[in-house]
């Protein structure tokens, strides 16, 4: 699911929704039912679903992209179905009872496949013909337009997912030694912390606070972190006081996913968990779900019962709105506050 909160572009016809869904999800849909939701006449959310198996019951489907869509203070929707005409038909006949009962007219209803769309809505052969009516969203203004705002869609979902894959080779060998490094530093540093200032986290906190400041400057600079930086900031976030702390800082700007890409990628997998979850949290609150969802889908699998990771995974699940958070992070932040400011709120 992902937040329109981006730069605005005008659709004008079936032709141009189908060229702007890729950069609403951030990547080009196949096999899926795709939801676009509008408020009036703006777009403002849009939940894609793996299209039903053929034969499988397309319920659980149904009823999920709908509820999904009934939290969005939507009143109208448009449906896209990518794949073969029985499976999208299967889905749809289940899924336009769902969305009149969540309250929300449905504008359309078209089916993608091969370069044609095909409209179950519209009755005129003339203007929606049996065969299918072509489109090349390459020759769309709004294709351009999105480009030219920097908007990005990538090939598939294996595309978002491979920008979280872990690095491989020499690089995660160098890491796996930063680690060692790290561990032998917070045992030196631990070794003067009474075990009830430990407890409650207060000196971790004071030390990650410091390391994630010097981070996230240099990633406003455009510099990497060093390997003994990650190693060093991903132990430190393992202490949970000192997480949430970070937490608390974490919004969506381009720094923030930046950062937390850069160290979820890089982190010896046993410290994957709390910046897997940070760089989706981040990605959650620029209105990139699909970025967000696949985070998760890493950091589960090797822990599938961290409870951050759960909570954000309802939260995606849920299709909360990044809009919700709209006071995040409520911290004395000086120089959060002044961009906050600036840019009145998001």
């Amino acid at each position: 699911m992902n937040s329109t909160d981006q730069p605005r572009l005008a659709v004008r016809s079936p032709a141009d929704l189908i060229a702007a869904v890729p950069y609403l999800l951030g990547f080009h849909p196949a096999d899926s039912m795709v939801l676009v939701a509008l408020q009036g006449k703006q777009i403002i959310f849009a939940a894609r679903a793996d299209l039903p198996a053929p034969g499988s019951d397309p319920k659980p489907v149904s009823r999920y992209l709908a509820g999904v869509l009934g939290r969005q203070d939507a009143d109208a929707v448009t449906v896209i179905g990518y794949g073969p005409a029985a499976q999208v038909t299967a889905t749809l006949d289940v899924l336009r009872p769902d969305l009149d009962g969540a309250g929300l007219t449905v504008l359309d209803a078209l089916r993608v496949e091969d370069g044609r769309y095909w409209s179950y809505l519209c009755p005129d052969p003339g203007c929606c013909p049996p065969e299918g009516t072509p489109y090349d969203p390459r020759a769309s203004q709004l294709t351009a337009a999105a480009v030219f705002a920097g908007q990005v869609a990538l090939p598939d979902r294996a595309a978002l997912t491979a920008q979280v894959a872990p690095v491989t080779g020499p690089a995660a060998d160098a890491m796996r030694e930063a680690t060692n490094r790290a561990r032998q530093r917070l045992g030196d540093l631990l070794d003067g912390v009474t075990p009830e200032d430990l407890i409650a986290g207060r000196p971790m906190v004071g030390i990650t606070r410091k390391a994630h400041r010097a981070a996230l400057d240099q990633a406003r600079r455009g510099e990497s972190l060093t390997d003994d930086q990650v190693a060093w900031l991903g132990l430190l976030l393992t202490f949970v006081p000192a997480r949430d702390d970070v937490w608390e800082r974490t919004d969506g700007d381009d720094e923030h996913l930046a950062l937390w890409t850069d160290v979820f990628r890089r982190s010896d997998p046993e410290l994957i968990a709390a910046p897997g979850c940070l760089l989706a949290f981040a990605a959650f609150r620029s209105g990139q779900g699909a970025l967000a969802a696949v985070a998760l889908e890493r950091v589960l699998a090797r822990y599938p019962a961290y409870p951050m990771a759960l909570l954000l995974e309802d939260l995606l699940r849920r299709g909360v709105p990044p809009s919700r958070l709209v006071d995040w992070p409520m911290l004395n932040d000086k120089r959060t506050s002044r961009r906050r400011r600036r840019r009145g709120g998001r």
